[in-house]
């Protein structure tokens, strides 16, 4: 049975232009530079560029009212607002717009902007590249030199090769036809973790240290102790099981700790870092200057763009405008590619400039709650979340969340992300609440001054904390010290000599 239901609903929907907006809102400076260049090649009215005062359109410009064009079409524009429809373009309002439009005038700092446009970047090659020229220099055949290029390919970023010798084999038979074993592909991968970095495509951690310890001399101090104790104790030596590996072993304490230093002493993740031929550098949205006892706060001049609609197409409109275009399905049909350009226009035109306005009132009012930071530096950060900025700046969370993702600061203290000024507080004994960015400073230089020994645990630490003025839960000290990527106690112990 069909049954009619009627309904009444609360629904709220966002213009495009306000789509437009919260999309550009969150862009940061490079992302925006690509994605006004994307909007210039759409839209050829668009342009960037200052306005001039030349481009204001006066009154002998435009055709006069003497009725000898009553039969010119409705929607062109016209000075008499009696007879302008709703959806026509007002240049006037539209080239005379202040910058507050939105009542906040943004400040753009522009003085370095042509010279880190013209900055060159330095010419790099990859590790891959580096390790195809020196695979160049030994004595391989053709097949072997087929293994190496796949195995080089397939190396992950941090160093590591990760994909099984039968995937490189099928790869070579498929590509190449050739038919190999995994001997082969094992006596060429062999090759290539000897060459620099040492250790490089190691399938796992063990397999990474002992080819650099191969590759020692044997009168390194420790190092048959070393091998060994990977070999035969890689276990107990990932645990920390110190006395595991000395009955195994047979050693004293002086042996393994000599052992012990010299696997610390190798690299983990040779390579990592090295395979991205391109570097990311970070370009900062804001800068904060000292300006007496005040600060100023600066806009990227990448952020706010001067953009201007095009004289050629304006003019054209104008052309337009004052000939008798009814009847003229050509005229008619570039009027409203113009009309429909213009407004688009007009839309990003003033999504920009609402963006940075929105950007530099975020960043006003992070500098006016974290005033004590940007005066002294670290060390003095409040307790501030998204919704201490949006009560100030009069936004929702969503607006500031925006702003600050993705967004860094140029202070006197170096470049930050604006998340870096973001934390819960924590009330002390004495009533003040702190950042628990603060608390963790402290769990840092706690755990650092520890008897490497006998190290703390959690609830130790918890309690050394409470001792500081601190009272906080243990499993609030186990979250942070995971957020600091200090490993538990059993893992932090080392090997002291009397």
């Amino acid at each position: 049975m069909l049954n009619l239901h009627q309904k009444q609903s609360l629904q709220q929907k966002l213009s495009p232009q306000q789509i437009q907006y919260i999309k550009l809102l969150q862009l940061p400076t490079l992302a925006l530079e690509q994605r006004i260049k994307a909007e210039m090649e759409a839209n050829p009215l668009l342009e960037e560029g200052e306005e001039e005062d030349d481009l204001q359109l006066d009154n002998a410009d435009e055709p006069t009212d003497d009725g000898s064009n009553d039969d010119r079409d409705d929607d062109l524009p016209s000075d008499d607002p009696q007879n302008s429809s709703d959806d026509e373009f007002d240049w006037d309002e539209f080239l005379n717009a202040p910058d507050d439009l939105y009542g906040y005038k943004a400040e753009v700092d522009r003085s370095a902007e042509e010279d880190e446009r013209e900055t060159p970047m330095a010419a790099m090659s990859s590790l891959a590249e580096g390790l195809r020229d020196q695979v160049g220099l030994l004595d391989l055949t053709d097949t072997e030199e087929l293994v190496a290029d796949q195995i080089i390919g397939s190396i992950d970023e941090d160093g590591y090769l990760r994909r099984p010798v039968e995937s490189i084999l099928d790869d070579v038979m498929f590509n190449y036809g050739v038919v190999l074993t995994e001997a082969d592909v094992e006596r060429v991968l062999s090759k290539i973790q000897r060459l620099d970095p040492v250790g490089i495509a190691a399938r796992d951690l063990r397999e990474c240290l002992l080819v650099q310890l191969d590759m020692m001399g044997n009168e390194v101090d420790g190092r048959e102790n070393a091998i060994d104790m990977l070999r035969d104790c890689y276990k107990a030596f990932t645990m920390k099981h110190f006395d595991a590996i000395q009955r195994k072993l047979g050693i004293d304490e002086y042996d393994l700790k000599e052992a012990f230093d010299l696997v610390r002493s190798l690299d983990p993740k040779p390579g990592e870092g090295d395979f991205a031929v391109q570097t990311n550098y970070i370009t900062p949205d804001f800068t904060v200057e000292r300006d007496g006892e005040d600060f100023r706060i600066s806009l990227n001049g990448r952020n706010a763009p001067e953009l201007r609609v095009s004289r050629h197409y304006r003019n054209m409109w104008n052309d337009l405008a004052a000939k008798k275009t009814k009847g003229d399905p050509k005229a008619r049909e570039t009027k409203d590619f113009l009309k429909t350009r213009m407004e688009s226009a007009r839309w990003f035109i003033n999504s920009i400039q609402q963006r940075r306005n929105t950007l530099l009132k975020v960043m006003e009012a992070i500098v006016e709650v974290q005033h004590e930071f940007f005066e002294h530096g670290e060390g003095n950060l409040k307790p501030m979340i998204l919704k201490d900025i949006a009560d100030i700046i009069k936004m929702d969370i969503s607006t500031v969340s925006r702003v600050v993702n993705g967004k860094y600061v140029q202070t006197e203290y170096g470049v930050y992300e604006l998340k870096h000024f973001f934390s819960e507080g924590i009330t002390g004994d004495d009533g003040e609440e702190v950042s628990n960015k603060e608390v963790k400073a402290l769990l840092e230089r706690i755990v650092g001054k520890e008897d490497k020994t006998k190290p703390h645990s959690d609830q130790k630490l918890a309690d050394l904390l409470a001792g500081e003025g601190y009272p906080i839960a243990r499993r609030t000290v186990t979250k942070y010290r995971e957020q600091l990527n200090i490993p538990v106690a059993r893992l932090r112990r080392q090997i002291v000599l009397a």
